[in-house]
Formats: C-alpha cells, sequence, structure tokens
C-alpha cells in the first residue's frame, strides 16, 4: 500500500477520500499548525499532495520535491498550477479531488515510486553507502547543474543518470543516451549537431543532430573520460553558449539541454596529464555522485542476488525458480566482483539456466566461484555476515508474506497464489514467524 502524505488546511477532510482509494494518508493539517516553522519532510512517503491555497506552499513543495513526486492541487487558478510545476511539482489537479482524479494522478506517476524497501527508483540497496547516492540523486534531481556520475565499469551508472532525470521536472522530455566511445571524429559533428540538405555529398536530406533532439531534456554522456580532443572542445561549446550549428547551416540553434556524464576514469588526473580538459571537467563536475565497487557494499549483495533471481527467473519455461539457497549466498558472499553488480547479475542468470530445482543451489554456481576456498580470517567475517544474512532474508520474508496476506484481505490460498508457493508452505511460514493472518 502507498503512504500519501497530505499537505492542506482541509487535510483531515481530504484523507477519507484517500482511504477509499486505497491509500494510507499521513496529514498535515496546516490549519492547526500554530508554532513558527514547519515539521521535516521524511522519506517515508510514497507521494505528496500538496494545496496550493495553504500558506507558505512554495516553501513546503521545494522541501518535498527532493523526497518524492509532489501532486499540487488548488481551486481553478492557472498562474499558480504554472508556478508550481515550475518550482518543481509533478502534476497539477484542480479541486474539487475525486476518487478517479486521485488514483489516475498516482497512477501516472506511480513508475517513480519506490516499488521496494531497499532501494531507490531501479536501484537495490540498503548499505549506508548506497543511502547516501540515493540522497545525492534526489538532490541532483531538483537541481539543473550539470552531473558527473564516477564508479568501476558495471557499477550502474546509467541507472543513476535515468533515475536522476526520471525524478527531475525534466521527466516528460527525452532522456538522450550518448556512448562517446561509438562516434568517431569523422562523424562526430553530423551525429551530435547534424546537416542541412546539400551540405556535403551524399546529404540529401535535412537531418537533426542528437543533441537538437534531445532539446529540453537530459543527454546523458557515458564514458566522457574516453574522448578525443575533438571531441571535449565540441562538448564544451555547447556547455558554455548553449547553442548548436548543423553542417551546412546559417544560424546558431538554441538548445536548452541538463547534461549528466558518466566516467570509470579519474579525469582529475587526466587534465593533470593534460589528456582532458580542465574547463571542460569543471563544467561537469558540478554535482559528483560517486557509486562505491559492491566489494566495498557487500552487505546489498544477498538483497542484489534476490532481484536478479525474480528478475531472471521467468526465462525458464521449465520450472518455477523461487529463491536462492542460503549456501549459495554464502559463496557469493566470498567473491571480489571485480565486473561488480554486472557480474553479479551474470552469476545469477547463469546459475538460473543450470538450475534442476525451485532453489539456486551452490552447484548451479559457476566452478571458479565453488572452488575459492575461504581462509581462517575470511571464515569468521563469513559467519558474522552470514548470521546477519539469515536474520535480513527472515525480516525481508516476514514482510513479503504479512503485504501478500493484506493484499488478500487475510485469505490465505489467494496469498499463496500471489507469492507463488503452496498453501500448506505458507501456512507453515505463518506459524514459524507468528504472522497473524
Amino acid at each position: 500500500m502507498l503512504n500519501i502524505l497530505i499537505i492542506s488546511d482541509e487535510a483531515k477532510q481530504i484523507a477519507t477520500l484517500f482511504k477509499s482509494s486505497g491509500f494510507a494518508p499521513e496529514v498535515e493539517d496546516r490549519g492547526k499548525i500554530i508554532e513558527p516553522g514547519l515539521p521535516e519532510i521524511s522519506g517515508n512517503h510514497d507521494a505528496a499532495f500538496l494545496d496550493l491555497d495553504t500558506d507558505g506552499w512554495q516553501e513546503r513543495l521545494l522541501d518535498a520535491r527532493h523526497a518524492m513526486p509532489v501532486i499540487a492541487f488548488s481551486r481553478p487558478d492557472l498562474g499558480r498550477a504554472v508556478e508550481a510545476l515550475k518550482l518543481g511539482a509533478s502534476d497539477y489537479l484542480e479541486k474539487p479531488l475525486t476518487t478517479d482524479s486521485v488514483a489516475l494522478a498516482i497512477g501516472k506517476h506511480k513508475r517513480r515510486l519506490l516499488s521496494h524497501k531497499y532501494g531507490f527508483d531501479e536501484i537495490i540497496g540498503n548499505s549506508t553507502a548506497m543511502q547516501e547516492v540515493f540522497g545525492l540523486i534526489k538532490k541532483a534531481a531538483a537541481s539543473e547543474s550539470n552531473v558527473l556520475i564516477t564508479g568501476e565499469s558495471g557499477t550502474g551508472k546509467e541507472l543513476i543518470a535515468r533515475a536522476i532525470h526520471r525524478w527531475s521536472p525534466r521527466n516528460e522530455k527525452s532522456f538522450m543516451t550518448i556512448n562517446c566511445t561509438a562516434i568517431p571524429d569523422t562523424l562526430l559533428e553530423s551525429e551530435l549537431f547534424g546537416f542541412e540538405k546539400g551540405s556535403f555529398t551524399g546529404a540529401q536530406y535535412t537531418k537533426k543532430g542528437l543533441l537538437e533532439q534531445a532539446d529540453g531534456g537530459t543527454v546523458f554522456f557515458d564514458e566522457i573520460g574516453d574522448v578525443s580532443p575533438l571531441f571535449q572542445t565540441k562538448v564544451l561549446r555547447v556547455l558554455q553558449e548553449g547553442e548548436i550549428m548543423r553542417i551546412g547551416g546559417m544560424r546558431q540553434i538554441r538548445v536548452d539541454l541538463r547534461f549528466i556524464t558518466a566516467t570509470n576514469k579519474d579525469l582529475k588526473t587526466a587534465c593533470h596529464r593534460n589528456v582532458f580538459r580542465e574547463d571542460l571537467y569543471y563544467r561537469l563536475n558540478v554535482i559528483n555522485i560517486h557509486l562505491p565497487p559492491l566489494r566495498d557494499r557487500i552487505e546489498d549483495v544477498a538483497l542484489l542476488a534476490r532481484h536478479f533471481v525474480q528478475k531472471h527467473a521467468p526465462k525458464r519455461k521449465d520450472i518455477m525458480i523461487k529463491c536462492i539457497s542460503g549456501e549459495a549466498l554464502s559463496i557469493l558472499l566470498e567473491h571480489n566482483y571485480p565486473g561488480n553488480v554486472r557480474e553479479l547479475e551474470n552469476i545469477i542468470e547463469r546459475a538460473i539456466s543450470f538450475a534442476n530445482t525451485s532453489e539456486v543451489l551452490p552447484s548451479d554456481l559457476p566452478p571458479a566461484l565453488r572452488a575459492v576456498q575461504p581462509s581462517r580470517e575470511t571464515k569468521g567475517r563469513s559467519t558474522a555476515i552470514a548470521q546477519r544474512l539469515k536474520d535480513a532474508i527472515s525480516h525481508i520474508e516476514r514482510e513479503t508474506i504479512s503485504a501478500a496476506l493484506r493484499e488478500s484481505g487475510g485469505n490465505i490460498s489467494r496469498a499463496a497464489t500471489i507469492l507463488g508457493i503452496y498453501r500448506q508452505q505458507l501456512q507453515r511460514k505463518i506459524k514459524q514467524y507468528h504472522i497473524t493472518a
């Protein structure tokens, strides 16, 4: 069930509408706040509905937009609606609210809400390092400044870039991914800036470049650390001037773009070696988000493994893969992951292909992974991690079962169907965890 925050002078009356629509509302009744100052917006809500007919709504919007989608509503007022959208509101509704308008608005933005407790957008992680990354994503999304995402290959830099775009006011516009290493210098200008008909031999039509196509949206330059000096010069000019010119064109074309870049290189060192322009580096690195390697957040391995099992299990049509065994997880916790999250996903997908039961077992993992024998020191660390893993899995399983029971209205058979297990299995789990059906 989604948790909705309602900020209004009439919050308690409006809350009844949300309850009847099946949502869990929490109210901030502005009419009851007498003391100066405003309570802090928490990250425990999935979305906020903000009444623009209340005093101080601008401040609440600027505060809440960092943590969740904000759906503004008020008596018909075009000027106020435009102002709210410019300040970062995700949508606008006119009063009076109805169950249909509420459900439609939430459904429209549901793809931007957290789909699970242990992550953000499409990114999985419960470690302290990843929680810090999630906070930076929210701040970056609320800003128009350029973002540089750094980290080793396979850590998920493009997922971060897409999350920033989805949570930004530009989310309805395009997200253009440009693989810098895939564009040779000979095609650079025509690809980025486009060309006019007849500008060169073979130019039989006018073509918009990638940057012009992305106007109003976000451009993601992947592997910016590998580009040539010519590429750097061309990108710097766009950043400085906000203009492009097609090959053979006679006028500059204004473009409104937000730039996000990513690299696995140390650009500061590259600047000192004079292989990367320092002026370009500082323009790109306004907001820096560093993604830690998986070996530095090993506590996320279990969550990621479970996620990848659910993602790739449907590829097996002959058997229903439901989970991964504790023994297999223990082996995964010992690995160093030079390929980071991408490597872990590859391991899980392979294991699912080789599995002969509904559970991924150690024998399903790659032989090289099983052959590694942990040291005495590692065994001691593994014991502690294994206990934490067991507790974490039990907690997740308990919460998942409770959610299924709530969704089924306490009907154990329906809940078992939702979970994809037998009724008898669910009954044993309910008894094991002392869950009230």
